[in-house]
C-alpha cells in the first residue's frame, strides 16, 4: 500500500507541462545564387504546429543578439528563423562596413525583398510551423526590411518594426500591404526623424492598412539592444524601459494576430485573446429572443460565475494549474501521514 501511495506520488509530481528544452541549428540555404545560413531555434518540449517567428537583423548581420532573440522566442513556444540579408558567416565588424552591406540593400528594394522572402520561405518550410500563424519582425535595419515585406504583399499575419526606419522609395506599393503592422519607434530617435514617423503614418492611413504606431518617450535608437551602451547623447543606446514595453507591445500584438495563442508557457506574457463584453448602457435595450426561446423577464438576473466555456484560455489554463497544486498537495499530505 506504502508503494502504491509512493507511485501516484511520484506520478502526480511528474505530471503538468513539459519544461522548455529549446534546440537551435544553423540552416544553409540559397537566394539567386548567395549562400545564406540563418539561425532556427524551436522548444523540443512542444509537439504539433505552432506560430513561427522570422527576425531580422539589424545592419551589422546575423549576430548573437538575432540569435538571442530567436532563443527567446522559442521559448516562449514559437518556432524562430533568424535570417541572413548578407551572406553565410558575412556579419560586419565596425559601421562603415556595416552602413556598406546595409545600404546596398536599401538601395535594391526588390534584392531586399528577395532575400527576405528566402529566408521567410526556410521558416514556413519547417514541418511543425503552422502557414496560417507567421509573424515577421525586425530591428533597425531589419525593421525596414520587415516593413518591405509588409509592402510586397507578404503574406503573414503580422509585422513588428523596433526602431527601424520608416521610409521607403516605393510608397505607392504600400497597397499591397497584407499583414497587420506594429511599430515600436524610439520618441528621440535622430535617426528616424518626426516627419517621417508621420510620413509612414500618411502612407499607412492613405493604403488602408491595420497599422499601430508606438512612440517610446526618451528612446533612442536602438533601444532595445543592451550592446548599444547607455548614452543617449550619442542617438543609440539601450533603454530598459523602451524594451520592456516594446517586448510587451508585441506580444499583445502577437495574442491578437495568433489565436490560439502557442500554448500555456507563453499565455503569463501574452493579453488575454478575449476581452471582457462591455457593459450595456441604461439606454440598451436587450436583444430580441430567438426562434423558440421566451422573451427575458426585464430585471436585471443576479450576478453568477462564468462557465468554463465562458472563460478565457489563459483562465483555463490556471484552473488546471491550481487544480494540479491541489492534487500534489493532497498527496504530499497522505505521504506524510505515512511516514510519521
Amino acid at each position: 500500500m506504502t508503494r502504491a501511495m509512493m507511485a501516484v506520488a511520484v506520478l502526480l509530481l511528474a505530471a503538468g507541462p513539459a519544461a522548455a528544452e529549446v534546440k537551435s541549428m544553423m540552416v544553409d540555404y540559397n537566394q539567386g545564387g548567395t549562400k545564406l545560413s540563418g539561425y532556427l531555434a524551436w522548444d523540443d518540449a512542444q509537439a504539433g504546429p505552432r506560430p513561427g517567428v522570422l527576425i531580422c537583423h539589424a545592419w551589422r548581420g546575423l549576430d548573437a543578439y538575432s540569435r538571442s532573440r530567436a532563443e527567446q522566442l522559442a521559448g516562449m513556444g514559437y518556432i524562430a528563423f533568424a535570417l541572413d540579408m548578407y551572406g553565410k558567416d558575412v556579419v560586419a565588424t565596425n559601421n562603415a562596413t556595416a552602413a556598406a552591406l546595409s545600404g546596398a540593400l536599401k538601395r535594391d528594394v526588390p534584392l531586399m525583398r528577395a532575400r527576405a522572402s528566402a529566408g521567410l520561405a526556410v521558416l514556413t518550410s519547417q514541418k511543425n510551423v503552422d502557414p496560417k500563424r507567421i509573424a515577421v519582425i525586425g530591428y533597425c535595419f531589419g525593421g525596414t526590411v520587415a516593413l518591405e515585406l509588409a509592402r510586397g504583399g507578404a503574406d503573414v499575419a503580422g509585422v513588428v518594426a523596433f526602431h527601424g526606419g520608416l521610409d521607403t522609395p516605393h510608397p505607392e506599393q504600400t497597397r499591397n500591404v497584407r499583414p497587420k503592422i506594429l511599430v515600436c519607434h524610439g520618441g528621440d530617435d535622430p535617426h528616424v526623424t518626426p516627419e517621417q514617423v508621420l510620413a509612414f503614418w500618411k502612407e499607412m492611413k492613405d493604403a488602408g492598412a491595420d497599422y499601430q504606431i508606438l512612440v517610446l518617450s526618451g528612446a533612442v535608437h536602438a533601444f532595445s539592444d543592451p550592446s548599444a551602451g547607455n548614452d543617449p547623447s550619442k542617438g543609440a543606446a539601450y533603454s530598459k524601459q523602451a524594451d520592456e514595453r516594446s517586448w510587451s507591445a508585441m506580444n499583445t500584438f502577437f495574442a491578437e494576430v495568433f489565436a490560439p495563442p502557442p500554448g500555456p508557457k507563453s499565455l503569463g506574457d501574452m493579453a488575454p485573446t478575449t476581452a471582457p463584453p462591455p457593459a450595456q448602457s441604461d439606454a440598451q435595450a436587450p436583444p430580441a429572443p430567438a426562434p423558440g426561446e421566451q422573451q427575458a423577464d426585464a430585471t436585471p438576473a443576479p450576478t453568477t460565475q462564468p462557465d468554463q466555456k465562458d472563460k478565457t484560455i489563459s483562465d483555463q489554463v490556471n484552473d488546471a494549474i491550481e487544480g494540479a497544486k491541489k492534487d500534489l498537495d493532497e498527496a504530499s499530505k497522505k505521504l506524510n501521514d505515512l511516514f510519521k
